[in-house]
């Protein structure tokens, strides 16, 4: 196994060797990277049905990972909403389409725009603290302190991650929707003239619930990708101060890439269910 996925296990070290690997290779120690974190998402699940639940560990994490990511998260949203406005605003122009700002605004952000830029700040920001946090803690022995306390790691470092950043993203996500679309609703008030009400008829029109609902689904998937990762590497790390940097790179990388990927497959399995 690749990784400890308990308390009896030691992390492997397969992930930051140095030495170049050949295509086997490489192809062997992904498909034990997928290997390791299925089971880390296994483990995780039934860690976190089983009592005692760590109350004081999730409100921390919530903290972290919600409260912490305000700032990026309402700057990225805002700025988005603007952009998209601005430039329906003048590509529509030649065809009379610039009544319809709200609808864009509206539906490209909180079908994709927001679920997606959210997440992808998300892992820079948190995915990137928890790799490196968890890493630290490996590579101090940390994690073999704990495991000599008779506790368990997976329990005490991944469930209430993953639990927090499932629990924040979402609510996020939604919190990007409304500001993003208040940009929009700048542009077309200073740009095109819309009065504020015209424009919010225009969104609400627009939305349905299964747009709302399309959106939450995502956010929801892509903050346990960006746990689990995170937390992934970071049970993964050897060698050092070097091994947690590593760590720490290929946690963003992989959840953003893992974002993107599964965006396409979410969206294609909505379409046809909603």
């Amino acid at each position: 196994m690749p990784w400890d996925c308990g308390c009896d296990r030691r992390p492997g070290t397969f992930l930051y060797n140095a030495a170049p690997m050949n295509g086997t290779g490489a192809v062997r120690a992904a498909l034990d990277d997928l290997g390791g974190l299925g089971t880390l998402a296994w483990d995780t699940l039934r860690y976190g049905l089983r009592p005692p639940w760590g109350f004081v560990l999730f409100v921390d994490q919530l903290y972290a990972v919600g409260v912490m990511s305000l700032t990026i998260t309402c700057i990225v949203a805002l700025f988005t909403g603007l952009v998209i406005a601005l430039q329906t605003t003048y590509s529509l122009a030649n065809y009379g389409g610039q009544v319809f700002v709200g609808d864009m605004v509206a539906l490209s952000i909180v079908r994709e725009l927001g679920p997606v830029l959210t997440s992808l700040m998300i892992a820079g920001r948190v995915g990137a603290g928890i790799a490196a946090e968890i890493g630290s803690m490996v590579v101090t022995e940390q994690v073999d302190a704990i495991r000599a306390l008779a506790a368990n790691p997976i329990k005490k470092l991944v469930v209430p991650r993953v639990l927090a950043t499932l629990c924040m993203v979402p609510l996020l996500v939604v919190l990007a929707n409304v500001i993003g679309i208040f940009g929009g609703l700048i542009i077309a008030v200073s740009e095109v003239g819309q009065t504020p009400a015209y424009y919010m008829q225009h969104v609400l029109k627009a939305l349905t619930l299964d747009d709302i609902a399309s959106g939450l689904i995502k956010s929801a998937v892509f903050a346990v990708l960006v746990a689990l990762i995170a937390c992934h590497r970071g049970l993964t790390v050897s060698g050092g101060a070097a091994g947690v940097g590593a760590a720490t790179t290929r946690a963003v990388v992989a959840s953003s890439i893992a974002i993107l990927v599964s965006d396409f497959f979410i969206t294609k399995l909505l379409l046809w269910l909603l």
